[in-house]
């Protein structure tokens, strides 16, 4: 049997003192990517904000447990980014969009 057990990581020290609204939540299923969203701003543009927000988190950590630059490592994440939007892997349909 497979094991079931789901891994989830703490809040933000922040959050946990102040509070705030969990926008997004991503997890590994099976190898694969399951997201949870919700709209959370009024006009779309602030998500490319927060996208760019978090790659420079991914460098960071990357920096900090891997060794690696985190200008080569932000490098990576916007060049798989850009791939990815040019010529999806997996577009996904607004049906599994409403389920989320």
């Amino acid at each position: 049997m497979a094991n079931t057990e789901l891994k989830q990581l703490p809040p933000p020290p922040a959050a946990i003192e102040r509070g705030g609204n969990e926008i997004l939540r991503a997890v590994i299923v099976d190898g694969g990517l399951q997201v949870s969203l919700q709209r959370a701003f009024d006009k779309p543009d602030v998500w490319g904000l927060l996208l760019a927000d978090i790659a420079r988190h991914v460098s960071r950590i990357y920096a900090s447990e891997a060794g690696m630059s985190e200008a080569k490592t932000l490098q990576s994440v916007c060049e798989m980014f850009d791939s990815e939007m040019a010529k999806p892997t997996d577009t996904g349909t607004t049906q599994e969009m409403n389920r989320n």
